[in-house]
């Protein structure tokens, strides 16, 4: 009778959680674990991993049991904009260097990067803007001042010099400007505004080793002894897994160091190689299963706001698997991005864990039929 009162209690606490999702995400979670475990001595990683992962599932639910609708509010909004800019500029003074950017707040043991935070802003920002707008969408006026406040985001983080994340804070605004509704006209407009921006990124932006990495995308086997080794190593792991795979901790190429951060950036090749093409499918199978269950709770979302705030996060976490494993597999140019619940990591792993806990959180005022209430927002 005890035990039935808390079952019955932790259901009633946890209702809006949706379980597939969350089994779906540990199975990934763990997949990333047994891929940077060594089996045969003790593994740091693997070990701070473990901890991470359990803070995050508690973060997840207690985040799953807020009603977060007071973020509709555009004061809310304004403050989080105006903290994750206050961040990345103090970044510049503060902040400690890691991989050539300086984009990591150092408090003893502990590293934070805040860019991983500052996504969901990000998200928030943009489903908030356009969740009293979508109607106007047409018009250009606010493509731009979308893009505004994006590009002030985007800005920071690229000086760090970070260009994987700010490279993915642009694909997000893109991404949620497109599920928003944008004319052809427009998109043609985007488009030709980007390669404007790359050309003068490449020519008065770049540093020699961001360059070297678009090189390599082009042509990877010009310089594997070099600024192509990461990518040559990553496609051959990834290639000598075959069909089922070295084994679980008997992949050679990320256990005995010829693949560099294969517990990080390269933690899906680390992965294919020991389990293989059926791991990979496998592996897949569970994305797409997080990827449409997200999408499911989105569009039951209570008005514009919560179905855009599912959908961007859906979008975040897929730009993210999409040039992960399109480095990985010498598709995409290196540039250090983390894969969703796989990659190593205390940052990303709670941010991505507390987002899905803030959809879960959403499902409060998700409705059987969708009825906007943006009469009930404040305009941004």
């Amino acid at each position: 009778m005890f035990l039935s009162s808390i079952q019955r209690a932790f259901l009633s606490l946890f209702k809006d959680v949706d379980w597939v999702l969350f089994l779906s995400v540990f199975a990934v979670s763990m997949a990333g674990l047994i891929s940077m475990n060594s089996f045969v001595s003790n593994s740091s990683y693997f070990e701070k991993q473990v901890v991470w992962l359990a803070v995050s599932m508690v973060v997840f639910l207690i985040a799953s049991t807020i009603n977060w609708s007071f973020l509709k509010n555009t004061k809310v909004i304004v403050i989080l904009f105006s903290i994750s800019v206050i961040m990345l500029i103090s970044l510049f003074a503060v902040g400690s260097v890691f991989k050539g950017a300086q984009s990591w707040f150092s408090i003893g043991a502990f590293g934070f990067q805040p860019v991983d935070p500052i996504k969901l802003v990000v998200i928030l920002i943009l489903a908030k803007y356009f969740s009293r707008r979508h109607m106007e969408i047409a018009n250009i006026r606010h493509i731009l001042v979308s893009g505004f406040y994006v590009f002030v985001i985007f800005t920071l983080v690229f000086l760090q010099p970070d260009f994987g994340s700010a490279i993915i804070i642009f694909f997000l605004w893109l991404g949620m400007v497109l599920v928003s509704g944008i004319s052809k006209k427009h998109l043609l407009v985007v488009f030709f505004i980007g390669l404007v921006a790359f050309a003068g990124l490449w020519l008065f932006v770049f540093k020699p080793y961001q360059k070297d990495r678009i090189k390599n995308f082009i042509n990877p086997l010009a310089n594997i002894r070099g600024s192509g080794y990461n990518a040559y190593q990553s496609t051959i792991a990834v290639g000598s897994g075959q069909l089922l795979g070295k084994g679980i901790g008997y992949g050679t190429q990320s256990k005995l160091q010829f693949l560099p951060e294969y517990q990080t950036d390269f933690i899906f090749a680390a992965f294919a190689e020991e389990w293989g093409f059926v791991g990979v499918v496998l592996l897949f199978v569970l994305y797409g299963i997080i990827f449409y269950r997200m999408l499911r709770i989105s569009f039951y979302g209570g008005s514009n706001f919560e179905i855009l705030f599912g959908v961007g996060l859906t979008l975040l976490f897929l730009i993210h698997s999409v040039i992960h494993i399109g480095m990985n597999i010498g598709l995409l140019p290196v540039t250090g991005n983390t894969l969703p619940f796989m990659s190593y990591g205390g940052s990303h792993l709670l941010t991505e864990f507390f987002g899905l806990g803030m959809l879960m959180g959403m499902r409060k005022s998700s409705r059987s039929v969708h009825k906007d209430t943006a009469q009930n927002e404040l305009v941004i």
